[in-house]
């Protein structure tokens, strides 16, 4: 039967997005070009980019590098009642072959008990639903160096404490989702 006008349209915009996402953080210019920077100016010529990087705003660009060790929650770690949400949201992008670290303390008398469990689809995720989740970390894997967790597929990957049936993930804030990107290369 044939694409029709709406399907090819829709297809010509996701084609269009998925390279324009991809292509985002690719900087076009040469050393010695004006095209470099993107800071006020464009550095079109602009004497605000000094073809570093290091535009009028001093962002520098966004370098390709390799995978990354990533420490869930920073400094804070993986503990009950820190917004996990707003901290992936702070710390994106992800790229494929980076590497999650959940640290946590071991279970004691003075801790409760923390795991990683890994959500199979959205709805699970968001109603904090541990039938159709899988355990990645127990209770006691997120001690010393931490438990890591390699970010392989181009999908999102959605994450929770699931102790006290799903109680930390649900009231606690321990809960967030990531979704890799590609990193290029050139």
């Amino acid at each position: 039967m044939g694409f029709t006008f709406a399907y090819r349209l829709i297809l010509v915009v996701a084609v269009a997005s998925v390279l324009g996402i991809s292509l985002a953080n690719k900087d076009w210019g040469s050393p010695n070009s004006n095209y470099t920077g993107w800071g006020w100016g464009w550095g079109w010529g602009s004497s605000k980019s000094n073809h570093t990087g290091q535009g009028f705003n001093n962002h520098p660009l966004n370098e390709t590098q390799g995978p990354k060790k990533i420490i869930v929650g920073g400094s804070e770690n993986w503990h009950f009642g820190f917004n996990y949400s707003e901290w992936a949201f702070n710390n994106a992008p992800f790229y494929f072959n980076d590497t999650l670290v959940f640290k946590y303390d071991p279970p004691s008398n003075t801790t409760f008990p923390h795991s990683v469990y890994l959500f199979s689809d959205r709805w699970s995720y968001l109603n904090c639903d541990l039938k159709r989740a899988k355990m990645v970390a127990n209770a006691t894997q997120g001690g010393g160096e931490g438990f890591e967790f390699v970010l392989k597929r181009w999908t999102p990957n959605y994450f929770a404490c699931g102790e006290r049936n799903g109680f930390h993930c649900k009231v606690g804030g321990m809960r967030f989702m990531v979704m890799p990107l590609f990193r290029w290369h050139y």
